[in-house]
Order: structure tokens, then sequence, then C-alpha cells
């Protein structure tokens, strides 16, 4: 089973829009199964008490637009064991990136990465919470979701 854990900074839009939008892709190609996928913050400002923010509104319309569902979704945050749970550490920026290997301590096996790495066009998907633009990261969530996929392709036939 190959473990996939979306980050951003705060766990309600970029990388849960990651989360469910890979979650459809693998369970429309029949997938599912052989993937575990989450996602997760670096920041703790959307956690209070213990108890993890939803998904932000216009982020979760977004998705229902494309008949996804996020619901029961709340955020966590990023912890160090998580490193050796997952296979893809899959940041969202370049700032998640560097957060990330703060909180894990490092990258010794190369699993942490940039969404957009996978796709022809690298970068950074832009904040919606800032711009308001959440069809632009929808479409470059997906953009780097079917390029992950298809170098997940790659890696399994050599």
């Amino acid at each position: 089973m190959i473990s996939v854990l979306f980050v951003c900074h705060g766990n309600i839009c970029r990388s849960p829009m990651a989360e469910f939008i890979f979650k459809d892709m693998l369970a429309c190609r029949g997938m599912s199964d052989n993937f575990y996928v989450a996602s997760a913050a670096t920041s703790t400002e959307e956690i209070w008490n213990g108890i993890g923010n939803p998904v932000y509104p216009p982020a979760k319309r977004e998705l229902a637009k494309h008949g996804i569902s996020c619901e029961g979704k709340r955020a966590v945050q990023l912890q160090k064991a998580d490193y050796d749970k997952y296979d893809y550490l899959i940041g969202m920026e370049e700032r998640n990136r560097r957060n990330m290997l703060r909180i894990l301590g490092g990258d010794l096996e190369g699993k942490v990465s940039l969404l957009l790495d996978y796709a022809e066009r690298h970068g950074d998907i832009a904040d919606p919470w800032y711009t308001g633009d959440f069809t632009t990261t929808y479409s470059d969530i997906v953009r780097g979701c079917e390029g992950f996929l298809t170098v997940l392709g790659q890696e399994g036939k050599q």
C-alpha cells in the first residue's frame, strides 16, 4: 500500500482539497485499495483545544462543484512520526516544504516534495485563503495529482 500525506499551512484549503481530489481520482480508476491518503498542516492555527477546524467553506464548495465530498475532515498537524508513516509527503508551496523539513527533522529518504513538482509547470499552488481563487487552486491541484499518478505509474514499471 502506498501512503500519501498532502500538507499545507492550515489544512483547511489546499491540502484537504488535494487529499479528496486524489482520493476521487483513485476511486475513478479503481485504485483506492492500493493507497492510504490523508492531509495535514504545518501550523496549529486551525486547531483549537486539540480539535481541528473543518474544511474552509469555499474550498468545500469548490470540491462539491466537481462532485467531491470532504465531509468529516478536520485539520490536523503534521508530526515528526509522520515521516515513518508515509511514503510521500507532498507540500503545496516552498514555505510548506521548509516547515515540513523543520517538523520532520529533515528528509533523509527523499520523501518530501511539492505537488507541482509532478506537473509540467512547477512552482507553488497559491493559497486561496488569500487569493480567493479556489477555481485556479482546484485546477493546479488536479494537474499536480495527475502528474503524481503518472510518476507513480512510471516508478511501478521500473
